[in-house]
């Protein structure tokens, strides 16, 4: 149980960037040929299950996929495609090593991190709202859900995942701090990104491209050989079975549930069934300012912010709407649009100085000031509930349901395991009928289909998919309660031949040719123009749309030229008048014709200085950082403080879930 978490102190960090921070950077530095471990994969480490020790830390192979899987999740957004794994795991392996590696650093540089920075770091980060909202704790319990559920692991392990990245970014902020850039370069990036230019473009599209792709059947049949590995299994096996559905929810209509079954559910889940001590409350919140980077506090600030507390304290006394005021004065998003109202809070929930606030004012009162890390508060308590436990007669709706539930599961289940015993040895059609039951008979099914009567149910479709023809009748559960099946024909995956998959293949081919012959056509519509020094005449010779464009800067996206900071910012490179090579703008083949160039006035490069300036050092950090950290794990594998186990390492590519 760490408490601690209900006790924000100073702000000293504004944004929690994540566990992966160190993996994304590693998965540029270790596609490098040979990657880092190339002169030391073996270093003696052979225990098994253990990918690699740094320090005394060991990464283990669950640890790395539970990792990937995370990485799969946010990229993927849900299920991870196995195929996808063994990579993923590898830069996960990878990731972890880096990330133990700066915090083994960090620890020797004395940049350890305690459990108030840790506090903070969670307080005040991208999770702040989720495991504080409103500055409240949302409770052990759902803090402990919270962190299984997003990321699958329990609190200790998270919590220290945390305190690794907290130690990692006092590391690199402590390694990148010296770095500068020159004026010299300042005003370069200035006059880069302060520049617009208007041009006229021809554009090819590709859509235009395709109409004039017309392959013959010869191709295509060349393209299908091409192509045939990519097609072998990729029409889904399918199967046909008989299955008796038993229906829970049908069962449970007819179970009764007697008043000694809720007596004895209610005695055997009191717990569930306490209501702890709440007081419910509306808060006027005037917020100071938080510390900077060096934990100094603008005293100017607070000292206005507690005047201005004053003055709502003085209107309060004098006999103003506590809502009202609220509604205007306070500085809390979630609550102030309510007057100030704030959800019942329960003890623990929120800092010391409000719980003590609230719980120890009766009920109608208003407090004075109360001075937080947040800020200085208002609070105006509206009412209190003692803790109780609910009696059966409150609960009663609650539990008779729940109790029908668990008694139709049992008795679903206990007539699925006569139904598969009688099936067995009488078949499906009589098992059925001696419970007045029916025998739903499929066509011929894919694993993705969904059944009459159990509707989405991949659990079941897996092991209907896994059995033999003709296996004994067996029972799945679904979401609608048991099944007893048997597959009586299965249709194993196939290979589409040439006819069956001639227009998607067509349409590929189209596709594939086409951007060729974009690029070919882009690059001659280029050199043409280049040739003549006319790209409206270019243009007409290949069947080029010529457009104008508006003064443009880099932020600007045209819609048939792409972003102006992709590969047309060669724009803000050229003299009026030049002519551009091929560029390709998304779907589009481009030629550019500088017609003006407009550079950034005096003004504008002062106004552009500081932003330029710190996106230009923000850069040189990055590339510092990351030659730092290429550099400190090969220094520590050859101090033999980094040991990779090379069997282990080996097996990630072929590592099946859950090894």
């Amino acid at each position: 149980m760490l408490r601690f978490l209900q006790k924000p102190g100073p702000l000293k960090k504004i944004i929690l960037g994540g566990i992966l921070v160190v993996i994304c950077v590693m998965m540029v530095i270790t596609l490098v040929p040979g990657g880092l471990f190339g002169d030391y994969f073996s270093s003696g480490l052979t225990t098994q299950g253990v990918l690699a020790k740094v320090g005394d830390q060991e990464v283990g192979i669950q640890q790395v996929e539970q990792q990937a899987r995370l990485i799969g999740k946010q990229q993927f957004k849900g299920n991870v495609p196995e195929q996808l794994m063994p990579y993923l795991m590898q830069r996960a392996a990878q990731g972890i090593i880096t990330q133990k590696a700066i915090v083994y650093e960090a620890d020797k540089m004395g940049l350890g991190v305690s459990d108030d920075e840790l506090r903070d770091y969670l307080h005040q980060g991208q999770f702040g709202q989720m495991i504080f909202p409103s500055g409240n704790f949302i409770g052990q319990q759902a803090y402990e859900r919270f962190i299984e559920t997003e990321f699958n692991m329990g609190v200790q392990q998270f919590e220290q995942e945390v305190k690794g990245e907290i130690a990692q970014r006092k590391l690199l902020a402590a390694v990148g701090g010296a770095i500068t850039v020159s004026d010299k370069d300042v005003a370069k990036e200035v006059q880069q990104q302060g520049t617009k230019v208007k041009f006229e473009y021809a554009v090819l599209t590709l859509d235009d491209v395709k109409k004039d792709v017309k392959p013959t059947d010869v191709e295509l049949k060349a393209f299908y050989d091409q192509n045939k590995q990519m097609l072998v299994n990729s029409i889904p096996g399918k199967v046909k079975a008989k299955y008796i559905l038993i229906d829970t929810n049908q069962l449970a209509d007819k179970v009764e549930v007697t008043p000694a079954d809720l007596q004895q559910y209610y005695k055997q889940h009191q717990d569930d069934y306490r209501l702890p001590e709440t007081v419910t409350v509306r808060h006027i919140l005037i917020k100071v300012p938080t510390p900077d980077a060096n934990g100094k506090v603008d005293q100017k600030a607070v000292d206005a912010a507690r005047a201005k507390a004053e003055d709502v304290d003085k209107q309060l006394k004098a006999g103003a709407n506590f809502g009202d005021l609220a509604k205007k004065y306070s500085e809390d998003p979630g609550s102030a649009k309510d007057g100030g109202l704030l959800p019942p809070l329960t003890r623990g929930r929120t800092v010391p100085e409000f719980e003590q606030a609230a719980f120890s004012t009766p009920a109608g009162q208003t407090t004075g000031i109360i001075r937080t890390n947040y800020g200085f508060h208002i609070i105006h308590v509206e009412s209190k509930q003692d803790a109780r436990l609910k009696p059966l007669a409150e609960v009663k709706v609650e539990i008779e349901p729940v109790l029908k539930k668990q008694k139709a599961a049992a008795e679903a289940q206990s007539v699925a395991t006569a139904i598969q015993a009688s099936a067995r040895t009488a078949g499906m059609d009589k098992a059925a009928a001696d419970r007045k039951l029916s025998v739903t008979t499929t066509d011929l099914v894919a694993q993705t289909d969904q059944l009459p009567g159990i509707g989405p149910a991949p659990d079941f479709m897996a092991a209907l998919f896994a059995a033999k023809k003709n296996d004994a009748p067996a029972t799945a559960t679904t979401p609608a309660g048991y099944v007893v099946y048997q597959v009586t024909e299965i249709q194993p995956p196939q290979t589409p031949s040439f006819e069956q998959v001639k227009d998607k293949l067509e349409e590929q081919f189209k596709s594939q040719r086409a951007q060729a012959l974009l690029a070919q056509k882009t690059q001659q519509l280029s050199d043409r123009a280049h040739a003549d020094h006319d790209l409206d005449k270019a243009a007409k010779e290949a069947g080029a749309t010529v457009k104008t464009s508006e003064l443009v800067d880099r932020n600007a996206q045209l819609p048939e030229v792409g972003a102006m900071n992709g590969q047309a910012a060669v724009a803000f490179t050229m003299k009026a008048g030049e002519i551009s090579g091929a560029i390709q703008g998304g779907p589009n083949g481009v030629v550019l014709k500088i017609l003006e160039v407009q550079e950034p006035s005096p003004d504008q490069i002062k106004q552009g200085w500081d932003k330029a300036k710190q996106a230009l050092l923000e850069q040189k950090q990055q590339e510092f950082e990351n030659l730092y950290v290429e550099n400190l794990r090969s220094t520590l594998e050859k101090e033999g403080k980094i040991k990779i186990n090379k069997k282990e390492m080996e097996r990630l590519s072929t590592l099946p879930e859950g090894s």
